[in-house]
């Protein structure tokens, strides 16, 4: 006789294994499913992060700590103003005239030659169209220094000119030869010329100057003062004595003219302070002729009255200065002619006038 009993328990037993079983399936089932939202939560919380930090990398890659970006920033600061102050140096830094006697030529012949091929050296700051005039100080030896003048046409002398006489430059040791015209070797040579500024017996104006440096430097003060009259314009001029060491006379002047409204004048010259035919002893103001091949006294050689005064003979006609001996002279009719007596300054006066040397005579 089959025993139920025994097989509902076995039954019994099974169902519970498999139900035991199935919780089991379910449990697992259901850790799993949990474990599959917490790595997506997982996922989705660490994204940001990640993206921060990507972002935060970038951010280091492109934008310096501050540190680094202050020590930058004045880096770039310092290099700015380097490069200021050296574009600053290149449009303020005034030019100078260096002038290395032994790099200009001995004189040969011509009165004077180039230097910087012929254009002045003046800054932009210099060239300015407002008249002025400014006479450096005498150096410690006594001697001239530079003199600057923005010229126009109000500097310019409305009166007579007056006497000089009373300057007596360094060097100054007068001597005439019948070589040199008007017969004295030296005049008190303006620097900026008497008939652009109207300066007369200014000692920081006035040099001790061959006749024959005074003579070529006429032509160029005229030219800046025709130029003036004739265009009302400025011309900013400047001249330089160069004295070689202590000399007590110059060996020339750097000459430098630019008219500012315009370019009617640009020149730059060294003109030599020479006698032809007569050696000087730039450092004491002494001269020879050169034919003599020594020392002569002072006024040996003359042609000169003893009164120390010029006396020529002017064609009002012409304008043109004859020495009494010329034979122009006996030519000329009467009423043309002018005795003139008078200084070496008031001849060159004249000559500022309109007045030229006889080229026959002179």
């Amino acid at each position: 006789m089959f025993d139920f009993k025994k097989l509902f328990e076995k039954r019994t037993l099974t169902r519970a294994l498999a139900a035991l079983l199935l919780a089991l399936i379910l449990c697992i089932s259901a850790c799993d499913g949990q474990g599959t939202g917490m790595e997506s939560t997982a996922a989705d919380t660490t994204a940001p992060a990640e993206q921060i930090t990507v972002a935060d990398t970038t951010q280091e890659e492109t934008e310096p700590s501050s540190e680094q970006t202050t020590q930058e920033e004045a880096e770039s600061d310092s290099e700015t103003e380097t490069e200021t102050e050296q574009s600053s140096e290149e449009q303020t830094t005034e030019p100078e005239a260096t002038i290395d006697l032994s790099n200009i030529p001995a004189y040969s012949g011509s009165e004077y030659v180039t230097l910087n091929d012929g254009m002045p050296y003046f800054s932009a700051s210099e060239l300015v169209t407002e008249s002025y005039e400014t006479y450096g100080e005498l150096d410690a030896l006594g001697r001239c220094t530079a003199v600057i003048a923005c010229c126009g046409k109000d500097l310019m002398p409305t009166t007579d000119r007056g006497s000089i006489s009373s300057v007596k430059p360094t060097g100054w040791v007068q001597a005439q030869y019948s070589i040199v015209n008007g017969g004295n070797l030296y005049n008190r040579c303006h620097l900026i010329g008497w008939q652009l500024t109207g300066e007369d017996a200014n000692e920081r104006n006035l040099i001790t100057g061959t006749r024959y440096f005074n003579e070529a430097m006429i032509p160029f003060e005229n030219m800046i003062a025709d130029y003036i009259k004739e265009t009302n314009n400025h011309v900013m001029y400047r001249v330089t004595p160069v004295f070689e060491g202590d000399n007590l006379v110059a060996s020339g002047a750097v000459m430098e003219a630019w008219s500012v409204e315009d370019e009617g004048i640009a020149f730059c010259i060294y003109m030599y302070n020479v006698q032809p035919g007569i050696v000087i002893d730039y450092a004491t103001g002494e001269s020879y002729l050169e034919a003599d091949g020594g020392p002569t006294t002072p006024g040996e050689e003359t042609t000169q009255p003893d009164d120390g005064l010029l006396h020529l003979v002017l064609n009002t006609s012409s304008k043109r200065v004859h020495k009494p001996d010329c034979s122009g002279v006996a030519q000329m009719s009467e009423k043309n002619k002018q005795e003139f007596t008078g200084t070496q300054e008031e001849l060159d006066a004249l000559l500022a006038q309109g007045y030229k040397l006889c080229g026959t005579c002179h």
